[in-house]
């Protein structure tokens, strides 16, 4: 199939797309691995879902910014070659699911025309860049974060220094102390600040979720803004250097951290300074400003809206704010399961040209904010948007569940959250009406532990799980409190309290909010709450709807299903592929070559190091495990080669890699001791070049001595 591509689409995306095309045909045709496939397509945002054969198109959204006419080129797109339902997530991207692997290089290339990319949205890369959805209005901030979080994903898109490391990383910007970008559970986490009358932001770093959550710490109270990027460049780098790669569950920045402490890190990174692409960088928030379009108009600050519509005073309360610009309004859109259908989107599009600026975000708990409209047009506004089921108050609120797609579409989870999300705010709205005026308990869902819901950071949590009951399995819920923020804004992970059926969740949430209701202090917290009565008081409140002995048979039966609970993983691509490990390690070595000598040609003369740099890290590594040396980091990997290969042919190794132990090491990490120049580049690449055409020589002399390689299992990891 011709792929048919705009002037529109850079000559960068436009290569990503036809290599896309061209890697599917390689993988249909049986050239490709599949693990390296798989590989391949996660970092273009084609992500495999729970159904065989189809695929989730993760499209990347920094800070969750988009435009009326970019929502509807992804609505007709969904329409076009997905199911017209398109999906907000906590990253503040937009999911496409059920799409054929064939028509996702076409996809990709009609977001391009939109200026939309897929390109590392998924994969151990860095994932989208996500920001405070109240930037530039937030009536808290001391400056506006969307340029800098723009620029932060700009910098690191197709940066070589985060093209293949040993897990994904997440970077965050708040606008304000309220952090509501969550910086604390992200590898590294940015809060606003102003200092002497300059800009900055507090840094935090090797906060995460999944089986084993870590809040953040704090690396800077205040680093100057044009020292931002090039601190994150040096964070990343180490990580890429010193991260795990051989267990996957451990391979998070935040485990780096734990083990090596913050004092060991701030000082490692500082050593990468001499190779950093630029020891400063300032950001232009020019293009981004909007203060000359939407002058402020102090006659209607302070509006009050007259209305006997209880529904439209409701949301006028909790969907609504004024902006900092002085009698300008913004409009957030609760959207249950983050799902709306591409008709409604195109809507929605249409609103927001005739009231609102160009400018949409998509937030962090699956909704909408809009921004700049007056407040005569509210009224209005809020009919267009009842009309589309648009309008329903309590953003944000207890009533306003965050949850992740979960056995849907997900290959990774356990049981339905969509299912108990819908049971949960169904009870909420019979039972606790007022909910929708409570922004203090927040509650998030997910499948499974990995955290997509980000159930660790919830005042009350959920994620799926199954519980044996005899030769019996039934869906379960393990129910977590006392994460989120607390009286003093801080930041915290909540405890595993107990596990329960999935079906008596509602049962759950309504004992968790009538205890609360009961026993709370006056505005205290949910978290200050947790804390002052402790886990032992909740374990013991749930304890009775946890106990087995009182089972029925719907118990066994998970929500949104008919059919009796099985255990089960969703069926992945290919369970594993027999090949030549070393062969296929020492292509991608050949690969990264091209790609050294290629940023050489353009001038990219710190990209070029990169790349050359993990030509001798790639190329040792296909080395070591010719020897059947286990690898692990890459630091490791450079010291096993310098001691193993340490002596040339003298020492029986029959080519001639290094003389003493102690070269190799110096030679490859010679990148961080000199300046990106031009001379380094060119003389490091033809050292990595001799390098690599030296470890293929050993390995055909291998083969030659000891006959052609046994093929090797390479089992396919669970995209994540």
């Amino acid at each position: 199939m011709s792929i048919l591509l705009t002037d529109n689409v850079s000559p960068a995306a436009r290569r990503d797309i036809l290599d896309l095309e061209q890697k599917i045909s390689s993988f249909r045709s049986g050239e490709i691995a599949d693990e390296a496939f798989r590989k391949f397509r996660l970092t273009r945002g084609v992500y495999g879902q729970r159904q065989p054969g189809v695929q989730m198109i993760r499209i990347k959204l920094p800070h969750g910014r988009i435009s009326a006419s970019q929502l509807v080129r992804i609505a007709d797109l969904s329409d076009k070659y997905a199911t017209g339902n398109l999906h907000a997530t906590t990253r503040q991207d937009i999911q496409l699911h059920f799409v054929k692997l064939a028509d996702s290089p076409q996809l990709w290339a009609e977001l391009e025309d939109a200026g939309i990319t897929l390109k590392e949205a998924c994969g151990n890369t860095v994932r989208n860049v996500t920001g405070s959805a109240r930037a530039g209005i937030d009536p808290l901030e001391p400056f506006d974060i969307t340029p800098y979080a723009y620029y932060v994903f700009d910098y690191f898109l197709r940066n070589p220094i985060c093209q293949d490391m040993g897990r994904k990383f997440k970077i965050s910007l708040s606008s304000s102390e309220k952090d509501s970008a969550y910086g604390y559970m992200h590898d590294v986490g940015l809060i606003a600040r102003i200092q002497d009358g300059k800009r900055g932001f507090k840094v935090m770093l090797g906060g995460g979720l999944g089986a084993q959550p870590f809040s953040a710490q704090t690396a800077f109270e205040f680093l100057e803004e044009d020292r931002i990027i090039p601190f994150i460049e040096g964070v990343i780098r180490v990580f890429d250097r010193y991260g795990e790669r051989q267990k996957r569950h451990k391979a998070r920045m935040k485990y780096l951290l734990n083990d090596i402490g913050l004092e060991e890190l701030l000082r490692r990174i500082e050593e990468e300074t001499p190779a950093l692409k630029n020891k400063l960088f300032s950001v232009d928030s020019a293009p981004f400003s909007v203060s000359e379009q939407y002058v402020d108009r102090p006659e209607v600050s302070g509006y009050i809206l007259e209305t006997e519509n209880q529904k439209l005073n409701n949301w006028f309360k909790t969907n609504v704010f004024e902006q900092k610009q002085a009698g300008w309004y913004a409009v957030q859109l609760r959207v249950l399961l983050g799902d709306m259908h591409s008709d409604t989107a195109r809507a929605l599009a249409q609103i927001v040209k005739q009231y609102a600026a160009d400018d949409i975000r998509v937030t962090v708990n699956q909704g909408y904010l809009l921004r700049f409209i007056r407040p005569e047009n509210l009224p209005a506004m809020f009919e267009a948007l009842d009309a589309l089921g648009l309008a329903e108050p309590g953003f944000d609120t207890t009533a306003d569940i965050t949850t992740c797609p979960g056995t849907d579409t997900c290959n990774l989870a356990i049981s339905s959250s969509y299912g108990i999300t819908r049971a949960l705010e169904r009870m909420m709205h019979d039972e606790f009406p007022d909910l929708v005026f409570n922004d203090d308990i927040k509650i998030k869902i997910s499948g499974c532990m990995n955290g997509c819901g980000q159930h660790s950071v919830a005042n009350i949590g959920y994620h799926g799980s199954s519980l044996k009951n005899g030769a019996y399995v039934l869906p379960a819920l393990q129910v977590l409190l006392g994460g989120g923020f607390n009286g003093k804004g801080e930041g915290l992970i909540a405890d595993k309290v107990i596990k329960i059926p999935a079906k008596r969740g509602p049962e759950s949430l309504r004992s968790l909010l009538r205890d609360f209701e009961a026993n709370a202090f006056d505005g205290e917290y949910y978290s200050d709450y947790y804390a002052r009565q402790g886990k032992n008081y909740f374990y013991q409140l749930l304890k009775p709807i946890a106990d087995l002995k009182t089972l029925v048979d719907s118990d066994y039966i998970d929500w949104d299903h008919t059919e009796q609970y099985v255990t089960e993983v969703g069926i992945g691509e290919c369970a594993s592929v027999l090949i030549d490990l070393v062969a296929t390690t020492l292509t991608e070595a050949s690969e990264k070559l091209g790609w050294a000598q290629e940023a050489l040609a353009e001038n990219r003369w710190a990209d070029a190091l990169y790349h050359a740099y993990n030509v001798f890290i790639t190329g040792a590594r296909a080395a070591l495990m010719s020897r059947d040396i286990p690898t692990n980091t890459q630091h490791g990997i450079v010291s096993d080669f310098d001691k193993t290969f340490a002596g040339g042919p003298s020492h029986g190794n029959g080519v001639g890699f290094h003389d003493a132990e102690g070269d190799f090491k110096s030679l490859v990490f010679s990148i961080n001791k000199q300046e990106p120049s031009e001379e380094f580049a060119r003389h490091f690449i033809a050292q990595a070049e001799t390098f690599l055409q030296a470890v293929q020589a050993y390995r055909n002399q291998q083969i030659e001595q000891e006959g052609a390689p046994e093929l090797q299992e390479l089992t396919q990891a669970q995209d994540s």
